[in-house]
């Protein structure tokens, strides 16, 4: 791994708000009958959804009762239909309308466990981390984002100030970094020069791979914790590994679950852990809240609570 550690990650657990910021997106969610025939009809049900990694963190955040701040960017004929959506979980949208770029579509082709996205980023990837006013930053404990919004930017300077804003007032970062392929084309050393800082990582095994080098989950959890205060590593069916400096790695098992549709099910694992931490919660109890919302996102299709 490239050198450098956090040392001051940690913040201020004491205040109640999230600030969640990045991707919202119109999902279009397509579970086939059976294999897709080429050039030819293949029957399938399909669902239109909010969506969006972020998104989908900050309503599950709010259909636990935290306060949540969620700060994106769709078109501007969107901003009413999705702001409302989102209050629908308790969230305070904090929408920028787009008056050139459509809002962010993604085709979502499920195949049991696994599924395959075909991304349009539209007004997302015109978000900045200077979005995120310095008055949401006063009122919170953590702010949340993933790495979407850093893969598909060309400046990140307003993310290096996101971070020192946050430093400076006691606030808590927590990073997704939400994709192993996008991580390997973007750059792991730049990657983690960027979230540098960072007091949550919440990857999955696969993208804690793409992070070390390494195989073994016992292993990425470890290294990984070597350099981030508090880490969270999902491992799908065998749970999640809990990596906190100072301490010896802790494993919290999954809870089984009839898998209908996996999208979301690592926004809802963040949003359990996240909000049962902020409550005040150890590491390994936050971790099992979060299977235990993970378990529950699998269960139906789409990413959001319902």
């Amino acid at each position: 791994m490239p050198d450098g550690r956090d040392r001051d990650g940690q913040g201020d657990r004491s205040r109640r708000r999230i600030v969640v910021f990045g991707d919202v997106i119109d999902d279009i969610v397509v579970v086939p009958n059976g294999p897709i025939r080429r050039d030819t009809d293949t029957p399938s049900s399909i669902q239109h959804r909010a969506g969006g990694s972020a998104a989908n963190a900050a309503s599950w955040l709010g259909d636990q009762g935290v306060p949540v701040d969620f700060v994106g960017r769709v078109a501007a004929e969107d901003v009413q239909r999705h702001g409302a959506i989102l209050e629908s979980f308790g969230v305070t949208p904090r929408l920028g309308g787009d008056s050139e770029h459509p809002t962010g579509t993604i085709v979502v082709l499920v195949d049991g466990n696994n599924r395959s996205m075909l991304t349009e980023r539209g007004a997302n990837a015109w978000l900045s981390a200077d979005d995120v006013g310095d008055e949401l930053l006063d009122a919170a404990a953590v702010v949340h984002f993933t790495g979407y919004s850093i893969y598909h930017s060309d400046d990140h300077a307003p993310m290096r100030r996101l971070f020192a804003r946050a430093k400076e007032r006691g606030v808590t970062v927590s990073v997704d970094p939400a994709s192993a392929g996008s991580l390997t084309d973007f750059g792991v050393n730049e990657f983690l020069a960027l979230v540098d800082g960072a007091g949550i990582l919440l990857p999955n095994l696969e993208e804690g791979r793409v992070l070390t080098g390494l195989v073994d989950a016992r292993d990425v959890a470890a290294a990984l914790g070597e350099r981030f205060p508090l880490v969270a590593l999902t491992i799908g069916a065998d749970g999640v590994l809990v990596a906190e400096r100072g301490r010896e790695l802790v494993t919290v098992p999954a809870v089984t679950s009839a898998v209908v549709d996996p999208t979301g099910a690592g926004d809802a694992f963040t949003a359990g852990f996240l909000a049962s931490w902020l409550r005040g919660a150890d590491a390994e109890s936050a971790a099992a809240e979060g299977v235990k919302v993970a378990a529950r996102a699998v269960g139906r299709v789409g990413g959001r609570p319902r």
